[in-house]
């Protein structure tokens, strides 16, 4: 899709603004919303802490996954066919994982939720891309914002909701949006296919991703994700246990400060897709974002029963970078396949690496019955951005790089 010059943005575009905002909703609500009931899980059956470390292995090891197959199914069944599969699998997983009997039907309903959530995620870019091309800033920022208000409060709400209706109905409630989430996508489907839209839209060469490899702007967006993931998937797998076994909180106060984490991103999403598409400012930001985190952790080692709350503030300050990231996926490319490539192999490779970070982290807690060793190790991934921020910040397409290191694109 082409444009000429800024449109108003509903005109001819209020089903994709709806299906963006739901979508953007629905692909975080699940993933901060099982770690605060453990307690009342509890109850009913066991959940190991190897088991609970495993479960937030699943996020990012399913966005890597179903992320790096993403753009194939894009190109084989169409943008908005793709997203409502995503949308269809999320809503069987969450609820799957409502109706679990052990920590097993946990695990499995979790890999469904977040299979689906994996592809969505490379495709919420692609869709601003195709249907806002002339407003990428402005409608990241509508779907980051969703997001950040998607991941505080599923944490804000769960525990309250399951003393009030068990913790089946906390965790299923989720699915309802999801499922609201495929309805515009459903009907612009429906309308694209009557009017072959789908024909302005270039397909994903599969050589366009492997271009990715060779360049260094791909990588550095991977790196940055990685920093962003890291933190907060470590966080929202474990940061309730750290608060309560070293701060001495409990286990409430602990689901609202993970509340608070998540909170801070917020106003992050609000401002920086406007400062980075803009203004251009990036490198700034990067280091905000790593001086807070570095800050944050070094506050819950020395005096975590301190002002707990400024130390988990803090360290949510750290994934503001994941905004920058969706922005810049827009911003660093041409075209329709590079954005869909480029998404698929930040978001692959950046979550891909962060698999293994939660449940490393849980099998080092239980190896040295300490979580120094853990909070030292989220603090050394903030300072990774400050390096890669250098590189984001060049004002260059993935194009333009390839152009100049390796000809016409």
């Amino acid at each position: 899709m082409t444009s000429d010059g800024p449109r108003p943005l509903w005109t001819g575009r209020v089903l994709a603004v709806v299906g963006i905002v739901l979508m953007a909703f629905s692909l975080r609500s699940a993933v901060a919303s099982l770690s605060p009931l453990y307690d009342h899980i509890a109850e009913d059956f066991a959940v190991p802490a190897a088991a609970a470390g495993l479960i937030g292995t699943v996020p990012p090891l399913c966005f890597a996954v179903f992320g790096l197959l993403a753009s194939g199914f894009e190109r084989r069944f169409g943008l908005e066919r793709t997203t409502i599969a995503s949308l269809l699998l999320a809503t069987a997983g969450l609820v799957a994982r409502a109706l679990a009997a052990d920590a097993v039907g946990l695990l499995l309903g979790s890999a469904l939720v977040f299979a689906g959530v994996g592809v969505g995620n490379v495709l919420l870019p692609a869709l601003v891309k195709k249907h806002f091309p002339d407003r990428i800033g402005l409608m990241t920022t509508v779907y980051s914002t969703m997001m950040a208000v998607s991941t505080f409060t599923p944490p804000l709400i769960a525990v309250p909701v399951a003393d009030a209706a068990g913790w089946r109905t906390s965790l299923g409630l989720w699915a309802v949006f999801a499922l609201a989430g495929m309805v515009p996508w459903l009907l612009l489907s429906i309308r694209s296919r009557a009017a072959a839209a789908d024909v302005d839209i270039e397909a994903v060469d599969t050589r366009v991703f492997g271009r990715m490899w060779r360049l260094p702007t791909p990588w550095a967006l991977a790196v940055t994700f990685f920093v962003s993931s890291t933190i907060a998937y470590t966080c929202f797998a474990w940061l309730p246990t750290i608060l309560v076994d070293t701060a001495g909180v409990s286990p409430q106060a602990a689901g609202v400060l993970l509340s608070l984490f998540a909170l801070i991103g917020l106003p992050a999403s609000l401002v920086v897709p406007s400062l980075v598409a803009r203004r251009g400012v990036v490198m700034p930001l990067f280091a905000i974002a790593s001086g807070a985190g570095v800050i944050g952790v070094a506050g819950l080692l020395v005096i975590p029963s301190a002002v707990t709350w400024l130390w988990v503030a803090l360290l949510g300050t750290a994934p503001l970078l994941f905004p920058i990231v969706l922005t810049l996926v827009g911003l660093r490319t041409r075209r329709h396949d590079a954005t869909v490539a480029l998404s698929s192999f930040v978001q692959s490779l950046g979550y891909g690496a962060t698999m293994l970070m939660p449940f490393g982290i849980g099998l080092l807690h239980d190896a040295t019955d300490s979580w120094t060793g853990a909070l030292v190790i989220l603090g050394v991934v903030a300072l990774l951005a400050l390096p890669v921020g250098l590189v984001i910040a060049r004002r260059r397409t993935v194009e333009q790089e390839w152009e100049a290191r390796h000809g016409r694109w």
